[in-house]
């Protein structure tokens, strides 16, 4: 049966409809279209609420000189049970303090808030904070997340040690005391199951791994500054651990691991580091490859930062990778670290479920870079950092001994949108989004209607990128 309008379909999945909208603007106008729709669109234009304030002229009823979305909630308080996340900032509440009063009144009107982030990059601490925690506290709140310059207060943080049922907490504040939960965690260690630490140095390994024990339902760990002798020890403690963002910092002596020791089978593993040497830190290698020594792995990130140029990655590390996930990764992205075609070609035949790929290499043309992808039948996204090698008629110029990093002002164009889609349309490809540098190219099937009338199916491929998108 073909529905006529929009009153023939059930307006219990307008909501599954529209929440694939990203744009407030569309969920704005879409509110506007009919009543069905308004009852939909509305729950989800209030679902998050950040404080995107504005200056205006003073406005005689409120009092205030910004624009707040609390002021909305007080005048139609029902749509309080709407909002889930809401992002405050400091700064806001230190200059407009009578903000502030407006704000926490329209707090206690989010019975059905699950998660608060509090944002404030100015140097003294915000002693709003104190009256949002006492306000939070009585809120059935299951997020939290702390990004701020100075430190919160003892007694912020003596209050914050109370609060229960969390199952994420991330904190990032710069200055103070380091913040690892040490008193929290006892409180947490039932519902936990996200936690980002955004500062961790200095704080003893010990601290760390007596710490984390307690959160054993942890699912999703971040860690900024942490030894990274003490990770190993961290994740045994970890079972249900599936995914690890660290930093790798090249610090003391890695000891070796037990073969038996009961590491979490990781899904998601990114690293962080930097060094000196293009090989990348000392034991860097072996240190991956010992948090993950038993088939699991579906995706790896590294960010690798050398004072020397590019970080290389030894191909002892890629078979050693593939030997314990071939079967099972997915995503491969060293982003800036250097492969070479012959590395990309073997992570490509090496591993047959890849679907993303980004790295940065050195090429010569468009046509090798082809055949090094060409046993990736399941890749779906391709980034690439490339240097373009001279061919004979660059080597007549006086800048020939130059590789030429791809550029959309580059004076040598290598690859355009006809590559993109010569890698999109080869036969049995599945990729769908190629990334050269700063360009990045989408391809996707469209209906569109002929010339006689009947509809017609068309690969579109379109470019974004800093000189716009065009349609090929």
């Amino acid at each position: 049966m073909v529905l006529s309008n929009c009153h023939s379909v059930p307006t219990d999945i307008f909501y599954s409809i529209l929440e694939h909208i990203g744009d407030r603007r569309d969920l704005y106008a879409a509110a506007l279209a009919n009543w069905d729709w308004n009852r939909a669109a509305t729950p989800l234009l209030y679902r998050t609420l950040d404080t995107d304030t504005r200056a205006r002229q003073r406005n005689h009823k409120s009092g205030s000189d910004v624009i707040h979305p609390a002021y909305t909630l007080l005048h139609r308080p029902e749509l309080g049970r709407h909002v889930r996340h809401i992002r405050e900032t400091g700064v806001l509440h230190a200059t407009y303090p009578v903000v502030t009063v407006a704000v926490l009144r329209a707090l206690r009107l989010c019975d059905n808030l699950y998660s608060f982030t509090w944002v404030d990059d100015t140097p003294a601490s915000s002693t709003a904070f104190l009256s949002f925690l006492n306000i939070l506290r009585g809120l059935p709140l299951r997020a939290l997340t702390l990004r701020t310059y100075s430190d919160l207060g003892e007694d912020a943080w003596a209050f914050l040690n109370t609060f229960p049922n969390l199952q994420k907490v991330a904190i990032w504040c710069m200055n103070g005391p380091p913040r690892v939960l040490q008193y929290w965690a006892p409180l947490l260690g039932s519902t936990l199951t996200e936690l980002e630490l955004g500062r961790c140095a200095g704080v003893p390994a010990t601290i760390l791994v007596a710490v984390l024990s307690q959160l054993p339902r942890l699912r999703d760990l971040r860690l900024k500054g942490a030894p990274s002798s003490a990770i190993p020890d961290i994740l045994t403690s970890l079972p249900a651990l599936v995914a690890l963002d660290t930093e790798y910092l090249g610090s003391g002596l890695c000891r070796r691991l037990d073969q038996d020791a009961p590491l979490p089978p990781l899904k998601r593993l990114t690293v962080r580091t930097s060094s000196v040497d293009l090989q990348g830190p000392v034991q860097l290698w072996a240190w991956l490859s010992a948090l993950t020594p038993h088939p699991s792995l579906e995706s790896f990130t590294l960010y690798a930062f050398s004072t020397a140029g590019h970080t290389n990655i030894p191909r002892y590390f890629l078979l050693s990778l593939a030997r314990r996930h071939g079967e099972s990764l997915r995503k491969f992205l060293v982003n800036m670290t250097q492969l070479t075609l012959e590395d990309v070609q073997c992570v490509c035949e090496l591993f047959p479920r890849l679907e993303e790929l980004s790295c940065a290499v050195a090429s010569r043309d468009v046509e090798s870079i082809a055949r090094a992808i060409e046993k990736a039948h399941n890749l779906r996204s391709l980034k690439l950092h490339v240097h373009w090698i001279p061919d004979a008629a660059d080597t007549e110029s006086p800048n020939s001994s130059v590789c030429t990093l791809h550029s959309p002002n580059s004076p040598v164009t290598r690859f355009g949108m006809a590559d993109a889609r010569a890698l999109m349309c080869r036969p049995g490809s599945r990729l769908c989004t190629v990334a050269m540098g700063p360009h990045i190219f989408r391809g996707s099937w469209v209906q569109k209607r002929g010339g006689d009338g009947s509809e017609q199916v068309h690969f579109q491929v379109v470019e974004d990128g800093s000189s716009g998108r065009r349609l090929s």
